[in-house]
Formats: C-alpha cells, sequence, structure tokens
C-alpha cells in the first residue's frame, strides 16, 4: 500500500490535498488563457501553393471559423505566425507550428499545429485560440464612415484608434525591469537569490486568462538553485509592472562500477591528466556527470577515478542511466538527445543533505542521495531518470504547459517514456522508494488507485492544488498507455494491446507534431489517433487499439 510522502512536488504535496471531484469539461487552463478548442480533421485539398504559402492559404479560406475578432477584413498573416516548421521523410508530410498574434505579438498559449500529407493536402488543424482579442484588450474600433459624416472626421476616428491600439501594445517598462520585478518577488519568498541557472530573459506576450480582461505582459523565468531549488514563471504586466500570475516549473521527482543497488555496470568514460571521469563524448554533444559533494552549487565537480573502476554508485547510475536514455531516442526515433540537436545531457549526483529530490532545472538533471526512509539515492532507477530527461524532451517539442490538463499530460507522457525505457513492469520509482517496504512505488500505471490517482475522466480531480492536479490526473492517460500496449478489458472496454513499442512510437509521433502548449486530454486523443494513423493507417490495429485504450478511460 502506498504511504504518503512529505515530498514537495512542484510546490505542492504529492499527496494528502484536499480536493473535489468532477467529471465535466471546465476550462482548468483558465489562469493562462480564455482558449477555445479548433480541431479541423477533414482531408482540405490545397491546390497551387507550396511550401509557407499552402498555409496562408488554408488559414485564409478557415479564418472566419478560426478567429471571431472581424477575422474576414484582416491578413491572415496579422493573425498566425509560423514558429516551426517540420518536414517527416519517413511518411512524406509536412508539419507546422503556429501561434496566433496580435498586431505582431504573441498570445501566449494560443498555439497551433498544422499537417499536410504527402500530396500536400491539408490531413488535420488542432489547438487553441483566444477569440475576440481587441474586446478583450479593450481596443477601440472605428466605425464605418455614416452619410452625414465626412471621410476627414472618419479618418480622425480612425487614426485615434489605430494611435490608441499602438498604445495597447507598447510595453511602458522594460525586459530588464519585468525580470527584476519577478526576482524580487521570488526573493520575497526564499530570501536572496543565488546565481541564476540559466540566462534570465523576458518575452512580450498578449496575457488573456479567462474571466479577466487581456494584457500586455511579459512572460520570464526565476530559475536558481540557492538558497531553495526555484523555477517559476511569472508573468508580469507590461504597463504597470504587477505580477499578473506565477506558477512553479521545478519538476521535482516524486520522486565499470557498481549502481545504487549493488548492480554492476559497464559505460563509456573520459580522461582528464592522469584519472578517469564520467565524460561520454561518444553520444551527442557528450553526457558529463558531476557530484555536488553534498553541497548545493552546480554542475559541482566532475566525478573522477584513478582506475576506470568508479566507486560512486549513485554517480555511476546518473552516468551509465543517461547514456541509456540518449540511446533510446536515438535508436528508436533517430533524436540527437533532448533538443534533437545533440544538447549535452548533464548530471550531478549527491544534491544538498538527505535530499528527497531530483529534478530537471531547464539545462540539466539533478539528484539527492534521499534520506534513507522515503528515497535511497534517486539516480538509482531508471524510469525515473527517463521521466526527467523526458521532461527536457517535451520542453523542446511540445512543451506542455507545467498546469492542469496540459500539465497532467506532460507528467504522464514523462511516466509512459520512463516506464518503457526501463521496460520490466508498470511500476514508477519503485526501485528508490521506501526502500524497508517492499513493492510499492510512487505509481502504478496499471492501476493508478493504488497511488491515489483516478484511472477514468468520471473520477478526474478538480483542484487548485499540485498546479492543477497534474501528478494526480496523470493516472488517466497513464492507465490509457496501459491498455494501448498490454491490452486488456475496462469499464467494459476491450482493448488489444500492440505492445510498448509501436505504443511509444505513437506517442512520440504526437508529442513531437501534434500537440501544442495547451494541449488537453481531447487534444491528446486527436494527436494520439492521427500519429497513429499516420505510422499504421486509419484502419489499423493499432489506430482502433488507440481509439479503445482512450474510450475505455472516457478520454473522449
Amino acid at each position: 500500500m502506498k504511504k504518503t510522502a512529505t515530498l514537495l512536488l512542484a510546490g505542492s504535496l504529492l499527496v494528502g490535498a484536499s480536493s473535489s471531484v468532477f467529471a465535466a469539461d471546465t476550462n482548468d487552463l483558465a489562469p493562462l488563457g480564455d482558449y477555445t478548442p479548433k480541431l479541423i480533421n477533414q482531408p482540405t485539398t490545397i491546390t497551387g501553393a507550396s511550401g509557407d504559402e499552402k498555409v496562408w492559404k488554408f488559414l485564409d479560406k478557415q479564418k472566419r471559423t478560426l478567429v471571431s475578432d472581424g477575422a474576414e477584413s484582416q491578413d491572415v498573416k496579422d493573425l498566425f505566425e509560423i514558429t516551426k516548421r517540420q518536414a517527416d521523410s519517413k511518411t512524406g508530410t509536412d508539419h507546422y507550428r503556429l501561434n496566433q498574434v496580435y498586431q505582431g505579438i504573441p498570445v501566449y498559449g494560443a498555439e497551433q499545429t498544422l499537417h499536410f500529407d504527402k500530396s500536400g493536402n491539408v490531413s488535420l488543424y488542432m489547438g487553441k485560440v483566444v477569440n475576440d482579442l481587441s474586446d478583450k484588450l479593450g481596443a477601440p474600433e472605428a466605425a464605418a464612415p455614416e452619410q452625414k459624416v465626412t471621410e476627414d472626421v472618419y479618418a480622425d476616428v480612425k487614426e485615434t484608434a489605430v494611435s490608441d491600439t499602438y498604445n495597447l501594445v507598447t510595453p511602458e517598462i522594460s525586459a530588464s525591469e519585468a525580470i527584476s520585478i519577478a526576482q524580487k518577488d521570488a526573493a520575497s519568498k526564499v530570501g536572496t537569490l543565488g546565481e541564476a541557472q540559466i540566462a534570465p530573459s523576458a518575452k512580450l506576450y498578449i496575457y488573456a486568462p479567462e474571466g479577466k480582461e487581456a494584457r500586455l505582459a511579459y512572460v520570464t523565468e526565476v530559475n536558481v538553485l540557492e538558497p531553495a531549488p526555484v523555477r517559476t514563471r511569472y508573468f508580469v504586466d507590461a504597463k504597470d509592472g504587477s505580477v499578473l500570475f506565477q506558477y512553479d516549473l521545478i519538476e521535482h521527482a516524486t520522486g565499470t562500477g557498481k549502481g545504487v543497488l549493488g548492480d554492476t555496470k559497464t559505460f563509456t568514460v573520459g580522461t582528464s591528466g592522469s584519472r578517469y571521469v564520467l565524460t561520454d563524448t561518444t553520444r551527442g554533444n557528450g553526457i558529463q556527470t558531476y557530484t555536488a559533494a553534498n553541497r548545493t552549487s552546480l554542475p559541482g565537480t566532475t566525478v573522477s577515478s584513478t582506475s576506470t573502476t568508479f566507486n560512486d554508485p549513485a554517480a555511476v547510475d546518473a552516468h551509465a542511466y543517461a547514456a541509456r536514455v540518449y540511446d533510446f531516442y536515438k535508436s528508436n526515433f533517430g533524436r540527437n538527445s533532448i533538443d534533437g540537436r545533440g544538447m549535452a545531457i548533464r548530471s550531478t549526483a549527491h544534491y544538498s543533505t538527505n535530499y528527497n529530490n531530483a529534478f530537471w532545472n531547464g539545462s540539466q538533471m539533478v539528484y539527492g542521495d534521499g534520506d534513507g526512509t522515503t528515497f535511497i539515492p534517486l539516480s538509482g532507477d531508471l524510469d525515473v531518470i527517463g521521466h526527467e530527461l523526458t521532461h527536457g524532451v517535451t520542453e523542446n517539442t511540445a512543451n506542455l504547459e507545467y498546469y492542469g490538463q496540459s500539465g497532467a499530460l506532460n507528467e504522464s507522457i514523462s511516466d509512459m517514456f520512463g516506464n518503457t525505457i526501463e521496460g520490466k513492469n508498470w511500476m514508477i520509482g519503485d526501485a528508490i522508494y521506501t526502500p524497508r517496504v517492499s513493492g510499492d512505488a510512487l505509481r502504478y500505471m496499471d492501476n493508478p488507485e493504488k497511488g491515489d490517482q483516478p484511472s477514468r475522466m468520471d473520477d478526474f480531480v478538480n483542484t487548485s492544488a499540485d498546479n492543477g492536479g497534474v501528478h494526480t490526473n496523470s493516472g488517466i492517460p497513464n492507465k490509457s498507455f496501459y491498455l494501448l500496449a498490454q491490452g486488456g478489458t475496462f469499464d467494459g472496454v476491450s482493448v488489444t494491446g500492440i505492445g510498448r513499442s509501436q505504443a511509444i512510437q505513437i506517442v512520440y509521433r504526437a508529442l513531437n507534431y501534434y500537440l501544442t502548449s495547451t494541449s488537453d486530454f481531447s487534444d491528446y486523443r486527436s494527436a494520439m489517433i492521427q500519429a497513429s494513423t499516420d505510422l499504421y493507417g486509419a484502419n489499423s490495429a493499432q489506430t482502433t487499439a488507440v481509439k479503445n485504450s482512450l474510450s475505455a478511460v472516457g478520454i473522449l
């Protein structure tokens, strides 16, 4: 039976939070945006265009149904921007990522993906937009001239409206000021901030939360290790400098040489002078493993030995398992490291003292040694390392928001990959959690209720804790993935399993091409069905299994 762990996860307790349960389609991303889902899954023929022009031609044809904001009178290039282009040589398909814009400024989270089949026709458009942005921003409108109003008067009115609109999208504080405001707010909570782990930056967005006036805002992050690990995303009003919204991003894991469990491993090392070091230059831009020596400075010092035998089990596992994860992504998807461009994988073991955490901080992995009761060294479980490094992959693909259903998908997809990479059972964290209790784990993909998670949408937990239940409601897509891979009957729906290998191929394609930062469970269904259709065909056993596995848990 799972016990309550006093482990902070993204700013709230893993278990024990008081929550209500609902089975409704409320917008759990309301603090991030007043999003309207958009889905066009009927094949659409596009003729006489290629490259980006086919994107604009499709959007122009559909703009009245996509953005109800006087769209018929606007150039579609003033409503959307192309943010990424991907060509899949395996299937001959093209994939685009788009962002809604207003007066040239991106709308936060209003992202879509657009997909063309090998004939150049649209196969799927999906994502979210924010409707009526002018109204939400309080933008003035220039009325059309009436008969008794002179053209000169109308021109003056129109010029005034344009000027006022310009003022709406002109910041009155600088990006550096926004960064300073966020840092001061964080410092007021945790104390004087240490060195930033990623150089601070701030980007200008239109921020349009549900039920509130849209605002021009800078989005920035505070990412430090001292006096405590902090990675918080801030939305700072670009007019008056107030903090509009904030939430935690840091991912606290819930957790030759011998590893933590006493097993002997072989791995690639390098040399530095007369010593051997845990540096592998054969994979991407390298795998580098450090020790913090129970302090909190990162990355620490490179782990070294006088011989090719290393006697630091936690560092051995961090190094060897990072290579396993790299190899999994490379051999199965042709992906060169976390970012797809060979990003160096840095890991630090022995962070702090009795530290019951492991986390991806946006640039590297960090592992605590545990307190010996709740956890042993967290680098000792391959599925935990696979889970954490997959957060890095997600940041570099769909970039799922770590909030609400998007955050639950973020967590679940990390569980799917971590569990598949290890491939020995359907538990997460079982090797390093509660060493004095056998058979338990942090999460159970085959039986989420055993870990205090729901496994069906009827039991979806509506809560403001845990960033909107990201570690709770991840049990629902986890159960669906288990059914897809393993098969079985759940809630009266029978699923013929297709195995982990094919199931994870579908998930990866959905993550890489179809999902956006604010995708919810319904979007996940559309993405999975289309990804399976791409790989195996619309009428294949695999696509049928995808539909049934999602229907079984109520993701419709």
